[in-house]
């Protein structure tokens, strides 16, 4: 009898001391998550969301390409879809932020082009076109997280790099190269574009840019993928639309969630 209650008890103790253990993995686990939320999205004081999950209410584009799928903001262009003759952005009307934090997930098909617009303006004669500023997406992640000035200097950074950019005297179009931007300064590095690419998930991923003044930052997954002071006081912008980019010449699905702004004033 005693050999039997003392193994019961070994056994209870054995239970409890199990059961602390589940409790403390736990807690550990949503501290990690809380932890890595905040790293990746900055603190959410501020912060509203400019989607409201179902409509396309304070947005403007293409309804050809664009809709609202379990709660997402989808562009999408078929084999059977009208091809688009130059990219096309769906433009958030709510306002036009100057210093700004903007949050959101993506999810990009893999031969997808894509991005987030800010700081930007409408192409004249080129429905729903926009131009200027671009934290740049594309499912082949060769040039997810840099910066890419739309209709402008090309790519202004590329992932891993901090740069400056100068004033410049001469025009775009006689200095841009290869799409890229040849005066921009490199002054640091977050790691090369190759290693950088390894933190990029399959499926969905939380992005957040950072615009105060003339220094331009953008995250994904919480890392810091590119940094911009921009000192070309002829070609910066210090404030704009936003936009979401369908890239002409892809067939395509990508699709966005949780989208969220907080202006800095």
């Amino acid at each position: 009898m005693y050999k039997n209650v003392k193994s019961i008890r070994n056994l209870y103790s054995i239970a409890i001391l199990w059961a602390c253990l589940v409790i403390s993995s736990c807690q550990s686990s949503e501290t990690h998550n809380a932890v890595q939320a905040k790293v990746a999205t900055g603190d959410f004081s501020g912060f509203a969301s400019i989607f409201d999950g179902k409509t396309l209410n304070e947005w403007e584009g293409d309804t050809a390409v664009w809709h609202v799928e379990d709660g997402a903001i989808v562009g999408q262009i078929t084999a059977t879809s009208t091809p688009l003759k130059a990219n096309s952005f769906l433009v958030w009307k709510g306002g036009t932020p100057s210093d700004f934090e903007l949050t959101a997930e993506y999810e990009i098909s893999p031969e997808g082009n894509s991005g987030i617009q800010y700081r930007s303006e409408e192409v004249e004669g080129v429905p729903f076109g926009l131009k200027d500023y671009q934290f740049d997406i594309d499912g082949a992640n060769t040039y997810t997280g840099q910066n890419y000035e739309e209709r402008g200097r090309g790519i202004i950074a590329f992932r891993g790099q901090k740069v400056t950019l100068p004033v410049v005297t001469e025009s775009i179009q006689a200095l841009a190269k290869n799409n890229a931007w040849p005066p921009a300064v490199v002054t640091g590095s977050f790691g090369s574009a190759d290693s950088l690419k390894t933190l990029i998930h399959d499926g969905w991923n939380s992005l957040r840019i950072v615009a105060k003044g003339n220094h331009l930052q953008h995250y994904l997954n919480g890392v810091l993928m590119c940094d911009v002071t921009d000192d070309d006081t002829t070609n910066r912008k210090t404030s704009g639309l936003i936009g979401l980019q369908m890239h002409a010449g892809h067939i395509m699905r990508v699709a966005f969630r949780n989208i969220q702004l907080k202006e800095i004033k």
